[in-house]
């Protein structure tokens, strides 16, 4: 098993970049997304990543709730060769109109 290190790069084939770009495609007018991370994650059974996406409304755009955005995210087929979107989440932020979409994927 591979130990999980800030400095160390993600895993072969990560869909980290590729998640980025399929949610900004999918992200309701107005809302942008801020600087993304990935955490590796593992179980007994699995081997994957939680990427982390914050996001809050463009400067001037309306607020959309977290059961609107998860709804729409959850519609949303995810394509990701060698991985599966396992979970999805969108959760509160650091403001009252920020909010973070947490993507749990593992490697097929």
């Amino acid at each position: 098993m591979i130990r999980w290190s800030p400095a160390a790069p993600a895993r072969p084939g990560c869909p980290h970049r590729r998640l980025f770009r399929l949610l900004a495609r999918e992200m309701p007018h107005g809302m942008t997304l801020g600087v993304s991370t990935l955490r590796p994650w593992a179980s007994a059974n699995f081997v994957g990543a939680r990427h982390l996406f914050p996001c809050s409304p463009a400067a001037g755009g309306i607020p959309i709730s977290r059961q609107t955005l998860l709804d729409r995210l959850s519609a949303v087929e995810w394509r990701l060769a060698g991985h599966i979107v396992a979970d999805i989440a969108v959760e509160p932020a650091n403001g009252a109109e920020e909010l973070r979409i947490e993507i749990l994927t593992v490697e097929d």
